[in-house]
């Protein structure tokens, strides 16, 4: 009967090592998403760093730099938001529009050559990092034919964050 009490003690604290202190996991087992609230610093700074990564990215490949574009920008911030509305990320908008046709409507005078879309969690960083690790989505940031890009989000309540990347030349 000791024996069996020891047994079981010992299992108990053994399973006890093997939890993380304070972290969250799914059903998945993989750790729940940790809540990154953009402040207003955080806003201004965004973009600037996106781009910078994109074009270190873009330098490793040989890849000439993309600038931001204000029209790109204000597209890929009301596509954000649309999803929001629609709770799904999606490339067409609620009124059926195209990438191609957002920008037009938000002035660009160039050619649209892709749209990145996610719905997380994560930061910019993670999420250029997903958008990274696809094919199609990897090939819209290092297009070599893109000379202009525009970075937005839409941060829900909750957390939530929609990000679209747009790219033109």
């Amino acid at each position: 009967m000791i024996r069996a009490t020891a047994l079981l003690v010992s299992a108990c604290l053994a399973l006890a090592a093997c939890t993380t202190s304070g972290e969250q996991v799914g059903p998945d087992g993989k750790p729940l998403p940790k809540l990154y609230r953009i402040s207003k610093g955080d806003a201004k700074e965004i973009p600037i760093r996106v781009l910078e990564a994109v074009n270190t990215l873009r330098a490793a490949r040989g890849t000439a730099p993309l600038t931001i574009n204000p029209s790109l920008m204000l597209a890929a911030e009301k596509h954000s938001r649309d999803m929001a509305d629609q709770n799904r990320p999606w490339h067409w908008g609620s009124d059926g529009s195209s990438p191609l046709q957002r920008v037009a409507r938000a002035g660009f005078p160039g050619q649209f050559l892709g749209e990145n879309i996610s719905e997380t969690y994560e930061t910019e960083t993670e999420t250029l990092s997903a958008w990274m690790a696809l094919a199609d989505t990897r090939d819209v940031i290092l297009n070599p034919a893109a000379t202009q890009m525009g970075i937005a989000w839409y941060q829900e309540p909750s957390g939530k964050i929609w990000w679209t990347m747009v790219t033109g030349q």
